[in-house]
């Protein structure tokens, strides 16, 4: 099977879900290309020159050195249409979820979104606030996918290598209608849980808002980025770019440390992807225990002053 898998740039940088999608696209067919576009295109495919890809086709054009939503549907078509590719792959990212929606109509194509796996019946997406899953397939044969964070890990990533292949496109402006703002991130300042590799996630053990300061303290002394469960967002102690789970952020940093989180299914579809879990609860029949890889039962409020106290101690020693 010949797959199109679309980068996106994050800040400069491969998106992490991009590189989760190709991991996952390396496992669906034999022959994959990817497609990076932008002012960084090269940049991007130059991450992935130690990759098995059999190339990563570039453009850089003018209307769309930065993302916008008509540009971007408009190039992916016109390379779709030139290359043949059989199924197209993306992460499923706010910016997929932008603009390729409009690329399936130009297309004709079905796009099936926020796919976690496949097997012989068709593509497996869940249901219900991940309650269940459901398997979907379709009988045409050009289809587009997106899979959902974590669905596939960048560590199972296929080395080899690859060239890079500059692409014409013809655009002008009648084509890019739309101006589209700044990404998600931006609003949330230099936060960016998407790419974060340790995050220490809030809940209502927290117990008021006034403690949630020893949280960041902790996060500056490891060097992670915080998120919060959505009950601690609704009461307004905390932003809601740091919400994590169904009606939030999906996450999969290599370490996920939640404090005071009972484990409702609405938070965990957005965090289980995570590598490693260390959850911190009082009570020790809380279902976050049950996904945890390690598990504290304690008053996270008397654990985390000794935490902190303990690594103030280890950088000055």
């Amino acid at each position: 099977m010949d797959i199109l898998v679309l980068l996106e740039d994050n800040r400069g940088s491969l998106h992490r879900m991009s590189k989760e999608a190709i991991a996952g696209a390396q496992k669906m067919g034999v022959t994959v290309r990817a497609l990076a576009i932008g002012g960084n295109a090269e940049a991007l495919a130059g991450e992935l020159s130690g990759i098995d890809l059999t190339e990563v086709i570039t453009v850089n054009h003018g209307l769309v050195s930065s993302y916008n939503a008509d540009g971007y549907s408009e190039v992916v078509k016109q390379v779709i249409q030139s290359e043949s590719p059989l199924s197209i792959v993306a992460g499923h990212t706010y910016q997929t979820r932008d603009y390729i929606p409009r690329l399936s109509a130009k297309l004709g194509i079905p796009f099936i979104p926020d796919i976690i796996s496949f097997g012989a019946d068709g593509f497996v997406k869940q249901v219900l606030n991940a309650k269940l899953n459901a398997t979907v397939s379709t009988s045409v044969e050009t289809f587009i996918l997106s899979f959902q964070s974590a669905a596939f890990s960048d560590e199972d990533l296929v080395p080899g290598s690859c060239a890079s292949r500059p692409f014409k496109v013809n655009l002008d402006a009648s084509m890019v209608r739309s101006e589209t703002e700044g990404p998600f991130q931006e609003d949330a300042g230099d936060v960016d849980l998407e790419s974060a590799e340790l995050i220490i996630s809030i809940g209502r053990g927290i117990e008021k808002e006034g403690n949630i300061p020893m949280v960041f303290e902790l996060a500056e002394a490891l060097g992670a980025e915080v998120s919060a469960s959505r009950p601690v967002v609704d009461s307004g102690w905390i932003e809601s770019f740091r919400q994590v789970g169904s009606s939030g952020q999906t996450v999969a940093p290599k370490l996920y440390f939640s404090l005071g989180i009972s484990g409702a299914i609405q938070h965990v579809v957005g965090m289980k992807g995570s590598k490693n879990i260390l959850s911190i609860n009082k009570d020790p029949d809380a279902p976050i225990f049950e996904i945890a890889d390690y598990a504290v039962v304690g008053d996270l409020l008397e654990i985390i002053p000794k935490l902190i106290e303990a690594l103030q101690t280890e950088k000055n020693s």
